[in-house]
């Protein structure tokens, strides 16, 4: 059975993700799109095992169900699909990745109108009608011929891409900064973009990892703390001003201070959002999910705006800031973007964007994180990850979800929330979530707290109650 997560789709390459599931995935769609009598349709897909034959498969169930099919036909990132959704207004979009996740995974990405995640409806929908497909009624044309016949047409939005983002951010401000930059696109997409957009202002830009590997050199191709050592190294021993790294499809970011720190995507999600009110002038809320910062509510209550929290997925995130005009969205495991460019998360429109933050303020990220805590206070997240059986998995939801049992926590309860998993909320400020991840076999816990043991100490007494 094919089935949505907060992502797309995501399964093990031969096991789950296989052709006749692509197929499966794609002429569902397309009979969707028919029966919608919408039309507009593009595909990409990035560097993983199958991602271009893959996509190649889609492509062909397009054509054979007389749908006209876009084809960005290199290594694309996903913003960029997204952008092209936007950019052509086409109804749909599709990319093939499976994101961050380990390399023996690969998955779609829908996206709709306006270059948006696809939402719980959509996906529903596409679900049902998966369910009522005969596969041997699933009609394909070789991808050369419907090429030729004009059912499958091959296209390069790059430069408009990169041209969007240029034409949003402070272009001179970075080329009067001379400002030395190390990419590292874990061996994924976003070299190409964020080389072009930084070259363009004039910095000094050195690479790693950007030959293509489908393994990702053994690492999870997640721009985390576990991850970034050779970036770290490589920013230490140049004396840059900042290491950038992407995700494997570029949606996602983390970074590396010019002191060769991490700088977690919960306190980029607060600079960004500090520099856009005080530095640029900008108005509006923030949106957040429920398992990310809220150092993030304190900035925006201090400047008298509001910060909207939404269950975990994007979706959710572009959904509530189209709702609200605001300002960012973001989560706290590395995504976001900015009001005016497009409504899912753009890893390397958010790393221009630091850039030209660096530029503007002439600070370095260490001494605006540090101006941002001195005034709000200062948060620390803890997060675990565990894996379970299916056995266990029905046991925890059954104890936390509809049973709504809580372990003794050392603080006081000011509420729960069962928006998105279970969330404690203290009175001290602090907050603990356990919550099932819809990308990956995890349960994840995350707790904020004002000191990292004390964190850490309640992520322990919720790990050891649920039997992790």
């Amino acid at each position: 059975m094919i089935q949505f997560g907060t992502g797309g789709w995501r399964a093990i390459i031969g096991d789950g993700f296989t052709k006749a599931n692509v197929q499966l995935l794609t002429a569902a769609l397309a009979r969707k799109m028919k029966d919608a009598d919408l039309s507009g349709f593009v595909i990409g897909y990035d560097r993983r095992f199958l991602s271009k034959q893959s996509a190649y498969w889609a492509a062909e169930v397009m054509a054979g169900e007389g749908v006209l099919c876009k084809v960005i036909n290199y290594d694309a990132p996903t913003p960029l699909v997204m952008f092209s959704v936007k950019y052509f207004d086409l109804s749909f979009g599709m990319i093939i990745t499976a994101s961050h996740n380990p390399a023996i995974y690969n998955g779609i990405k829908v996206f709709t109108k306006g270059g948006r995640d696809a939402d719980e409806t959509v996906t529903a929908e596409i679900e049902k009608y998966i369910c009522g497909i005969d596969p041997e009624t699933i009609r394909t044309i070789p991808y050369e011929d419907a090429r030729s016949s004009g059912l499958i047409e091959e296209i390069n939005p790059q430069n408009a891409y990169l041209d969007s983002i240029i034409r949003g951010i402070n272009i001179d401000a970075i080329r009067s900064r001379n400002l030395k930059i190390v990419l590292d696109p874990m061996y994924g997409v976003s070299k190409t973009s964020l080389q072009t957009i930084l070259l363009t202002a004039r910095c000094d830009v050195n690479v790693i990892h950007e030959r293509h590997d489908t393994l990702f050199g053994g690492r999870l191709p997640a721009p985390n703390v576990e991850t970034l050592n050779a970036l770290k190294n490589y920013v230490m021993e140049s004396h840059a001003d900042i290491g950038i790294a992407t995700d494997g499809d570029a949606d996602r970011l983390g970074i590396i201070n010019d002191e060769g720190e991490f700088v977690h995507p919960n306190q980029i999600l607060v600079i960004l959002y500090y520099y856009l009110l005080k530095y640029k002038g900008w108005h509006g809320p923030a949106v957040r999910n429920i398992a990310t910062t809220h150092l993030l509510d304190k900035v925006a209550d201090a400047f008298g705006e509001t910060c909207y929290e939404v269950p975990v997925g994007f979706k959710h995130i572009s959904g509530k800031m189209i709702e609200t005009n605001a300002v960012i969205g973001g989560e706290s495991s590395g995504g976001l973007t900015v009001r005016g460019h497009i409504q899912g998360k753009d890893g390397i429109y958010a790393a221009s964007l630091l850039v030209e933050m660096l530029a503007v303020t002439g600070n370095n990220l260490s001494q605006i994180y540090d101006d941002i805590t001195n005034e709000f206070g200062h948060l620390v997240m803890a997060e675990r990850d565990y894996r379970f059986t299916e056995q266990r998995k029905a046991e925890i939801k059954q104890m936390l979800m509809e049973e709504k049992k809580l372990p003794e926590f050392p603080c006081e309860i000011e509420k729960v929330s069962y928006l998105d998993g279970c969330k404690v909320y203290f009175k001290n400020g602090g907050w603990i979530i356990a919550r099932f991840s819809g990308t990956e076999p995890l349960i994840r816990i995350f707790c904020e707290m004002q000191e990292k043991a004390q964190a850490d100490q309640i992520c322990d007494i919720m790990k050891d109650f649920l039997g992790l």
